[in-house]
């Protein structure tokens, strides 16, 4: 294939990259366009992205057609121009799904870099370079197309609008995502990448992209995003009341298994190369100042909930009962979220033992508090409830220090120096991916 671009004049790790893939006869860029029932654009839309990318991709490419069960001409269609062009391929699959196919296509291809848009063309294939670039050089892991971003130009109805907005909005609100645009149909990912990320994905359908882009930002991969200019298309087949339904029930779906710790993330955890928030505070053994954050932060709301629980149980009961109980239930929620978001420990694997050693956290903060309160008694006699709660703070401010190091040298104690080739900030990756 020709090219515009000629090797001499392209980036020394990308010329490296590229005359390696070409060696081996495969190409750098593998486009999926999934179809069903598009015998009329399909062949249209093929041409004017192959026509594209010979003038303007630098690199030897591959359009995939995904056949998702269509029932008209479309794999006739398919297979003439696959025929007829060599940069293109049919792949017929017999059930439907845009996940299934991508899925399905991405796991077979021998590309390092991953592609797919919708058959309409509805993005702007100038946006198509930008989109693969980061990932050809290996600086990102994926790549969306935002419709979303300030200087995208976007063509569509208040309707259509509403919902892509309203979702996003459920999506940063209900799972913290901070990617802007789940369902553009234009993303591209890394084949190293999605052979980690593609068997946690579960669904088949349209949510197929939300979930893998999710469970990768979650995982700490870096998704890099390019504003397109994007163009409705009217007579676009996708029923839109089904679409929303089905990706409300995969949010939930995937909030549930954030939630408990049912996806072993860790296997994803930033494998692909040097990122600098694995480097730690310099000077800081195992990231300190992070921690110190993060259990600041739970420390707080762990009081807050703790003093609640007290003021409730001292209700029905006296000083001491009131405060064990409280502790108890605050102390089991406490360790759950250092050892969630300060420790960075995912997965199930030892939660079990870290509840059990927090316990004993407890047990020594209830010995402390509970001496402050026996003190308290014996010098004022019959304290008041805002003396008491006074007492309590105090008391339960240098239990926090003593949580936070006791939690640090002895319930989740860094690993790394145990391994002295491991990478630093994946102190607990190992025990999480048994």
């Amino acid at each position: 294939m020709q090219t515009d671009t000629p090797w001499s004049t392209l980036p020394a790790r990308e010329h490296l990259l590229a005359a390696a893939v070409d060696a081996a006869g495969a190409p750098v860029l593998d486009v999926v366009v999934p179809v069903y029932n598009e015998e009329k654009d399909l062949e249209p839309c093929v041409l004017r992205l192959h026509d594209h990318l010979t003038r303007t991709f630098p690199y030897p490419f591959r359009i995939t057609v995904a056949d998702n069960a269509s029932t008209d001409r479309t794999p006739q269609v398919a297979d003439r121009l696959a025929a007829v062009i060599p940069q293109v391929r049919s792949y017929r699959l017999e059930e439907k799904g845009r996940g299934r196919a991508l899925r399905t296509v991405w796991s077979h291809s021998d590309s390092p870099v991953l592609a797919y848009m919708d058959v309409d063309l509805s993005t702007d294939l100038n946006a198509l370079l930008p989109l693969v670039a980061p990932l050809i050089s290996g600086h990102s892991d994926l790549a969306i197309g935002s419709r979303l971003s300030r200087s995208s130009r976007v063509v569509r109805g208040s309707k259509r609008e509403f919902i892509s907005r309203s979702y996003n909005l459920i999506l940063r609100s209900s799972l913290s995502a901070r990617f802007s645009d789940a369902q553009c149909g234009f993303k591209a990912i890394r084949r190293e990448v999605a052979e980690r990320l593609l068997p946690m994905v579960e669904d088949t359908g349209w949510f197929f992209d939300t979930e893998m882009l999710v469970l990768a930002e979650r995982a700490g991969l870096r998704i890099h995003e390019v504003p397109v200019d994007w163009v409705d298309d009217p007579d676009s087949t996708v029923h839109i009341v089904r679409t929303a339904t089905d990706d409300l029930k995969g949010v939930w779906r995937v909030g549930r298994a954030l939630a408990t710790g049912a996806l072993p993330l860790d296997r994803l955890a930033r494998p692909f190369g040097d990122d600098p928030r694995d480097r730690g505070v310099p000077g800081v053994p195992g990231g300190l100042a992070r921690q110190l954050v993060g259990f600041c932060v739970v420390g707080a709301l762990s009081t807050l909930v703790y003093l609640a629980l007290y003021s409730l149980f001292r209700l029905g009961a006296g000083p001491q009962i009131a405060n064990g109980a409280a502790l108890l239930v605050s102390a089991v929620a406490n360790t759950a979220a250092n050892r969630r978001l300060t420790f960075g420990v995912r997965g199930r694997g030892g939660s079990v033992r870290h509840q059990a050693q927090g316990l004993v956290v407890f047990a020594i903060g209830l010995a402390l508090t509970s001496g402050s309160l026996a003190a308290l008694d014996t010098a004022s006699g019959s304290p008041s409830h805002g003396t008491e709660l006074a007492v309590l703070i105090a008391a339960n401010l240098a239990a926090t220090v003593l949580r936070f190091l006791l939690f640090r040298a002895w319930v989740f104690p860094d690993r790394r120096t145990d391994h002295p080739g491991a990478r630093p900030g994946a102190a607990h990756a190992p025990r999480d991916a048994r």
